[in-house]
């Protein structure tokens, strides 16, 4: 996935932008101390993510991160406990993804001599792809469809479709047999 780099001053926060932060780190707290499963829970889920999650999909407390308004996700997307969002740069979460407990998404990094310099981009998860328990997805990485990131990889390239990746840094170990799956 080819995507474009922006910076980010975090010095120069608008009135508003840092309203917004506020507000959405007390939805974040009410969200995690909230039944699961109720209708409460469903509608903080929604207001969170600004209306961004499909049909079916459920995102497991705790939950942390910031940015939700910037990730949209699909339909039937299970996202377990412990996720870890920094979704400045944006996140994208297409129909029938899975993924387990800790796994951290990161589409912001620091510059390396302007720490207050986030630069950002997008990550894209694509359709029916399953994460593992702890993998880490770096910012700008494009994981493909049906794929599979094994637990506690460090995803610090673009995953071909129906690849399989491990370790740290991940690597293709194994490809899936696209007839295999029914889109």
């Amino acid at each position: 996935m080819e995507c474009q780099e922006t910076v980010v001053d975090m010095r120069a926060h608008s009135p508003e932008e840092l309203e917004k932060g506020r507000e959405q780190a007390q939805l974040l707290f009410k969200f995690n101390h909230t039944m699961p499963g109720t209708p409460e829970y469903q509608e903080l889920m929604q207001k969170l993510f600004d209306g961004n999650v499909g049909e079916g999909s459920y995102v497991a407390a705790p939950l942390q991160g910031v940015c939700f308004d910037r990730i949209k996700i699909g339909k039937r997307v299970f996202l377990n406990s412990n996720l870890l969002v920094m979704a400045r740069g944006g996140i994208t979460i297409e129909d029938d993804v899975q993924m387990a407990a800790n796994v951290q998404i990161l589409t912001n990094n620091h510059d390396p001599y302007e720490r207050q310099l986030l630069t950002v981009k997008p990550v894209l998860i694509r359709k029916g792809a399953w994460i593992g328990a702890g993998a880490t997805i770096l910012p700008g990485i494009s994981i493909g469809k049906h794929a599979i990131v094994g637990a506690a990889a460090v995803v610090t390239k673009d995953v071909p479709d129906y690849a399989i990746v491990v370790g740290n840094p991940a690597k293709v170990v194994k490809t899936l047999d696209a007839d295999k799956f029914k889109d």
